[in-house]
């Protein structure tokens, strides 16, 4: 069985009603992305931040997986189908994808503040009284600008030997995920399924890149199409 990885980012969830990240004025939901995304933000006003995230995990009660998210949990049944998504929803677990990793940490998730940082899962609210077991602060199980993103390694090497890498709704301009791509091996099939692709120097260097320059639904069908017709 082939191994196929799909690289997911904002703009698969964006059909689903999820707000991207980060929008052309450089805030999200009206915020600084300063202001909710980093360490600094957090120490500045941690209630502005947990009211932030609050309110995010409550927009993932409203929001279900679409077409694109079900499309990679059928391609389970012809390939060895692992997903590494930029995004901290949890469409991809609700549309029945089982190989998942988050890059960039879960809504659904929060993380204590002391050693050794145990990460819980957490639907509800979080507020500055919630403590761990250890009797810690806790915060979402988020990463930040200007923090490590754990889940790398672990990332890159599933795309050290896979045959499809299918790259979805991602502006391949954050680093370090948008450098993933350049882990698949040179013989490799790259498809970057985006509404307004921007080639990067990883995806310009690929031997056989494919584009499909519309919406992450769409492009999934396409893809579907043309794997079904091969």
């Amino acid at each position: 069985m082939k191994k196929l990885v799909a690289l997911t980012g904002a703009g698969i969830s964006a059909e689903s009603g999820i707000k991207t990240f980060r929008d052309a004025d450089g805030l999200w939901e009206g915020h600084n992305i300063m202001e909710v995304a980093s360490p600094e933000g957090f120490q500045r006003n941690p209630e502005l931040v947990l009211d932030f995230y609050n309110q995010r995990r409550k927009q993932l009660k409203e929001v279900t997986p679409n077409a694109a998210h079900e499309a990679l949990k059928l391609l389970e049944t012809q390939f060895d189908t692992w997903v590494i998504t930029q995004n901290v929803d949890d469409l991809h677990e609700r549309a029945g994808s089982t190989q998942i990793i988050h890059l960039h940490g879960e809504l659904n998730k929060v993380m204590s503040l002391g050693p050794p940082h145990e990460v819980y899962h957490w639907t509800e609210d979080l507020f500055i009284h919630h403590r761990c077991e250890r009797g810690f602060g806790m915060r979402p199980h988020i990463v930040w600008f200007g923090e490590a993103v754990p889940m790398l390694e672990s990332a890159a090497a599933q795309i050290l030997d896979a045959d499809i890498v299918l790259v979805i709704g991602s502006s391949m301009q954050v680093y370090p995920a948008a450098g993933l791509v350049a882990y698949a091996p040179k013989g490799a099939e790259v498809i970057y399924i985006d509404p307004k692709p921007k080639i990067s120097y990883e995806l310009s260097v690929r031997q056989k890149l494919t584009v499909i320059s519309k919406p992450a639904t769409e492009g999934m069908a396409d893809f579907l199409k043309l794997f079904l017709r091969g």
